[in-house]
């Protein structure tokens, strides 16, 4: 059955899976959603017997109907190799009642790199697919960890270049060394005068540019996206879900059919998105758990139906989820909206025009899969240090938001059912925050210092991920204003 995928935001003129991967954003500024969620064809047996390479095809070519076996494989294989530090590329840690699966063996310590080491893989084989002479251009916004692993996977990768842009001080200090110290003569890293969002808002105006892209292409050049707004990020995060779920079922953790809950720390909606699109290919998720830090933004909505970004920006110790838009719940608000593009460009733009939309009561009934909850700085700590002093198992503070909202969530509700918890990052990303939980330490401490101490108590060796920066050179050091994002992206491309 060939997927097809259309614009949130209009009627008509649906794409192939490798025009939405290229285009990344629709030219209306919509997202592309698939026209239907495909059902596994494969059983839940059948799939608990397989690597994490062959589940990967199996839920990838559901929805990457143009790419041929040999090049879904190909990529797929090129991908998930030895960049991972572990075999399995998403183990899962049974702590104190929950299992983390661990998304931060990759080249980048963090959930990112599951999905951004095959991106520039689908994204070079859809170019060729679609007889693309264009050099491509990556333009993305990161909270940390995105900018990292899309430069990492995009790094001298031949017809592309890349160009990231983060908030100057809203990242942690190894999230902003690994970007930093980025090799590679297609790369370009620009910490910006403003937080997250201001970032976000003004890569998503450069590929609304319409005068832009035409001068753009005059020149040989097109944008495409390696933000969780390409499809080609969300479909390869569906497969972890898929994973954690049948590798329970052989290990004998549940059984066939048994429903599961999953835990997801979220800022931008696409992690929790994933797992829901999972639920909706067959398997047996029950509640989707929506964990956010103090930038509650999407707590809020589950709890009143209303979105509402107009409110004071929190920078926490979890910067990855420091968003107050979230750009991949418009996949679920078109979803819920009857997959009408006109109900859901009304809530887009009143988001735009005055910072809030709400939605009806009939759209609310349609979120009863998902529950959500927050947790404070001071809950966040203490569910790091909690976790350690009872289990000795070390999480990161994003991890730690989910561990915290899982356990009120129990509180609540009593639903003991089997639990997946998503480890977006390893605690050596964040050293400083994770030290000061589980340990008195000076929080002027550098970093690397932090970390060798981190490894001292978690018996954990340190990452190559956290070596390989520790003494290598800065070679991006460009800041710019808001507001001159597109200029500084013509900057470097010369034009």
């Amino acid at each position: 059955m060939e997927i097809l995928y259309n614009s949130t935001r209009t009627k008509g003129n649906p794409v192939k899976a490798s025009e939405a991967i290229l285009k990344g954003l629709s030219d209306d500024g919509g997202l592309f959603v698939p026209q239907q969620i495909p059902a596994l064809d494969k059983s839940l047996e059948e799939l608990s017997h397989m690597t994490y390479q062959e589940v990967a095809y199996e839920v990838m070519k559901l929805y990457l109907t143009d790419f041929t076996e040999e090049e879904l494989k190909n990529c797929i294989n090129k991908a998930y190799d030895s960049k991972f530090d572990t075999e399995v590329i998403a183990p899962m840690v049974e702590a104190d009642g929950a299992y983390y699966l661990e998304l931060f063996h990759g080249a980048t310590i963090a959930f990112k790199d599951m999905a951004l080491s095959i991106l520039p893989h689908l994204l070079t084989t859809s170019a060729k697919k679609n007889d693309v002479k264009n050099e491509i251009v990556i333009l993305t916004a990161t909270s940390g960890d995105t900018g990292k692993a899309a430069l990492a996977g995009f790094a001298d990768v031949e017809g592309t270049r890349i160009i990231v842009f983060y908030p100057k001080n809203g990242v942690s200090p190894i999230q902003e060394k690994q970007m930093v110290t980025q090799k590679g003569d297609n790369t370009f890293v620009v910490g910006i005068h403003g937080n997250f969002d201001d970032a976000q808002t003004g890569v998503k105006n450069i590929f609304g540019d319409k005068e832009l892209a035409a001068y753009m292409d005059e020149k040989g050049f097109q944008f495409s996206s390696a933000n969780s707004i390409n499809i080609g990020r969300l479909v390869p995060q569906i497969v972890y879900y898929v994973y954690a779920y049948v590798k329970l079922l052989e290990e004998e953790k549940i059984t066939c059919g048994e429903k599961i809950n999953v835990v997801v720390p979220t800022g931008n909606f696409g992690n929790i998105l994933a797992a829901f699109y999972a639920k909706q290919m067959g398997i047996p998720i029950d509640k989707l758990i929506c964990a956010s830090n103090e930038n509650k933004v999407l707590y809020d909505f589950f709890a009143t139906g209303t979105y509402d970004r107009n409110r004071e920006f929190v920078l926490t110790t979890s910067p990855s989820m420091d968003i107050l838009i979230s750009s991949n719940l418009e996949r679920l608000i078109y979803r819920i909206a009857g997959n009408d593009p006109d109900r859901n460009r009304d809530f887009m733009e009143a988001l735009k025009n005055n910072g809030s939309y709400t939605i009806t009561e009939d759209m609310s009934k349609e979120l009863a899969d998902f529950y959500g909850n927050y947790a404070s700085e001071e809950e966040t700590a203490k569910a790091i240090r909690d976790l350690y002093e009872n289990t000795g198992y070390v999480i990161d503070t994003h991890t730690a938001v989910a561990a915290c909202v899982h356990k009120k969530y129990k509180a609540e509700t009593g639903d003991d059912k089997v639990t997946v918890i998503a480890s977006t990052a390893s605690p050596y990303k964040f050293t400083g925050s994770v030290m000061e939980a589980i340990s008195e330490c000076d929080p002027e401490t550098d970093a690397f210092e932090l970390a060798d101490k981190l490894c001292e108590l978690s018996k954990v060796p340190l990452p190559n991920a956290v070596l390989e920066i520790k003494e290598a050179p800065v070679l991006h050091d460009h800041v710019c204003d808001k507001t001159e994002m597109k200029q500084t992206v013509m900057n470097f491309l010369g034009i």
